[in-house]
C-alpha cells in the first residue's frame, strides 16, 4: 500500500513571537514494512530549517528557527510511504515472555532500537502498581510473547472509552487509568507501563493510521490526527511487533511510523522554545490517503 500524507500545523499567537526554535519530527522514518519514498516541509510565513541529530528514540529530526516576529505559523509536512507489512500471526514456536524478557536484559545492541533501553520507566511513564496488576492477567511469564501482547491491547480497548475531552497532553498514566477514558496516547502509556512492569521492552510508536478504511471496514479511531501506539520486543527472530490499544488491533498495513521512544517527550511532533507574549492556539489536521499502483505512477510523472 502508497500512502500520501499531509500534516499540517497552525500556530495563531496572541502576541506577536520574536524569536522561536523549534525541534520537528514528522517526516516518517524507514522501519521494517514501510519505505519513505518522498518528503517536503514547508514553514511559511517565516522560518529557516535544517537537519538534526535526534537526542532520543528512532526519528528524523528538523531544526526549525524564527527570527522575525509572527503572529501566525503554518507547518506542512507531506509525505509519500510505501507500506508492506503483514498481519503477524502468532506461533506455537514464539519466545516466551519470559524469554524475551532474558533475552532483553542480556542484549548487547547499542543502538537506539536496542530492546534494553525500553525496559525501564521513562520521565512520562513511571511505575504504577495498580496498571502493572491489571496487565498482569494477560502477562503470564510461560505465554507467547505475540499472543500475549495483542490480548493485553484488546482487553484496554474493550475497557476503556475513547474521549478526546478526558485528558490532555501531559496528563499521567495514572490518571486515564483510574478513570478509564482518554486518548490513544494514554492507552499506549497505560499497556507500556503494564509491560514494562513486568520486564518487557516496549517502546512508544507516534505515526498516522490510515483516514479512510477498506470498503466494508469501520473507521479506525485516530485518524484524522496524529496516532500512538505500542512496540513490544519479541526476540531477535521477530524483533519489534506493533500492537494498538486504541483499536485493539495489530500494527500492519493501516499504521505509518513517523517516530519511535520511550514516551512522548522524546519523540513529540513539535516542540521547542517561543519567546513571545500571550498564549496560543494550535490546530492540527492530517490526512492519510491510499493510492494504488497507477495514481502512486501517474502523481510522481
Amino acid at each position: 500500500m502508497i500512502y500520501d500524507i499531509r500534516h499540517v500545523t497552525r500556530f495563531d499567537y496572541g502576541h506577536a513571537v520574536k524569536f522561536a526554535r523549534c525541534n520537528l519530527r514528522l517526516q516518517p522514518i524507514d522501519w521494517p514494512g514501510q519505505q519513505v519514498e518522498d518528503y517536503a516541509l514547508t514553514v511559511a510565513p517565516a522560518g529557516r530549517t535544517h537537519p538534526a541529530r535526534a537526542e532520543a528514540g528512532l526519528a528524523n529530526v528538523t531544526r526549525l528557527v524564527i527570527e522575525e516576529p509572527v503572529r501566525r505559523l503554518t507547518i506542512e509536512s507531506r509525505a509519500r510511504v510505501r507500506v508492506d507489512r503483514l498481519v503477524p500471526v502468532p506461533q506455537a514456536d514464539d519466545p516466551t515472555l519470559a524469554e524475551v524478557a532474558r533475552m532483553a536484559r542480556g542484549s548487547t545492541d547499542l543502538s537506539a532500537a536496542s530492546p534494553a533501553a525500553y525496559l525501564y520507566p521513562s520521565p512520562l511513564i513511571p511505575p504504577d502498581r495498580a496498571i502493572a496488576d491489571y496487565c498482569a492477567p494477560d502477562l503470564d511469564p510461560s505465554r507467547g510473547a505475540l499472543e500475549a501482547g495483542i490480548a493485553l491491547a484488546r482487553r484496554i480497548q474493550r475497557d476503556f472509552a475513547f474521549d478526546a475531552a478526558a485528558t490532555l497532553v501531559d496528563t499521567p498514566p495514572h490518571e486515564a487509568f483510574a478513570q478509564r477514558r482518554g486518548v490513544c496516547q494514554d492507552f499506549a502509556q497505560i499497556m507500556i507501563s503494564g509491560l514494562r512492569a513486568a520486564g518487557l521492552p516496549a517502546a512508544y510508536a507516534s505515526g498516522y493510521i490510515r483516514t479512510i478504511p477498506p470498503p466494508g471496514q469501520e473507521r479506525l479511531v485516530g485518524a484524522d490526527a496524529t496516532h500512538a501506539w505500542v512496540l513490544l520486543w519479541c526476540g531477535p527472530a521477530r524483533g519489534w511487533v506493533g500492537v494498538d490499544p486504541t483499536n485493539g488491533i495489530w500494527m500492519a498495513s493501516d499504521h505509518v511510523v513517523v517516530a519511535i521512544g520511550r514516551d512522548y517527550a522524546e519523540i513529540a511532533p513539535v516542540d521547542g522554545v517561543v519567546l513571545g507574549a500571550g498564549a496560543q492556539a494550535m490546530d492540527v489536521s492530517v490526512d492519510v490517503a491510499p493510492l494504488d499502483e497507477e495514481s502512486a505512477a501517474a502523481a510522481a510523472a
